[in-house]
């Protein structure tokens, strides 16, 4: 009965897509996948508030992934794309942080790569906006500054499965429900942090986070 009771308050899961932009999958060395590359990442790993990220003790290569997020408003599975965006209401911005070495090692070994995406802290991710603020959610453009020099500039035009696809294709895999969060992949650019560095994300005009990495 505990742990039937503690299974209860698990309210949202965290989505991830992997290798969605054209000029990240090249500078990763990766082929174009048919499908989106999904992964989950546990609650544990949000990091909301603008509150540090502390280096993890046990990755010599941490590198951020900046996003644009998606939060679900309501329950489905096998959701129409014609639909889909009658799936959510609100868009944010996110880091996928990476523990990269533990990543290529994982691979190289053959195994499983869920603990160099899925550590303690390593969503980050920033309030909401009604997405009705801008005119088309497939023509935005984010950035990422790192100490003042913009490391990360994407544009979600450039998406090679558009957010509609993508809520089409997860929900056949994972039932959505309210609350959960979908990463919708990463433009080129992505890099190391170290402690110290001050991390600004930006969506549009709009300023998103505003962080510490420690």
């Amino acid at each position: 009965m505990q742990v039937f009771l503690s299974l209860k308050k698990i309210k949202m899961k965290i989505i991830c897509v992997g290798m969605n932009y054209s000029e990240h999958i090249r500078e990763m060395g990766n082929t174009f996948p048919n499908e989106p590359i999904l992964f989950l990442k546990p609650e544990t790993a949000l990091l909301t508030k603008n509150k540090p990220f502390f280096l993890p003790d046990f990755s010599q290569n941490v590198q951020y992934e900046l996003e644009v997020l998606v939060k679900i408003n309501k329950v489905g599975k096998c959701i129409s794309e014609r639909f889909a965006h009658t799936y959510y209401d609100e868009i944010g911005l996110g880091i996928d942080f990476t523990a990269r070495d533990i990543q290529k090692q994982c691979i190289a070994e053959g195994k499983p790569w869920d603990i160099a995406k899925g550590f303690d802290n390593s969503a980050v991710v920033s309030n909401f906006i009604n997405k009705n603020q801008f005119d088309d959610i497939q023509k935005l453009q984010f950035y990422l500054e790192k100490n003042g020099q913009k490391v990360q500039n994407g544009d979600t035009s450039d998406m090679i499965f558009n957010i509609n696809r993508l809520i089409s294709i997860i929900s056949n895999y994972y039932t959505l429900k309210i609350g959960d969060i979908i990463f919708t992949g990463t433009p080129f650019g992505v890099g190391e942090v170290k402690i110290g560095d001050h991390l600004q994300g930006y969506l549009e005009t709009y300023k998103m986070m505003d962080f510490y990495v420690k």
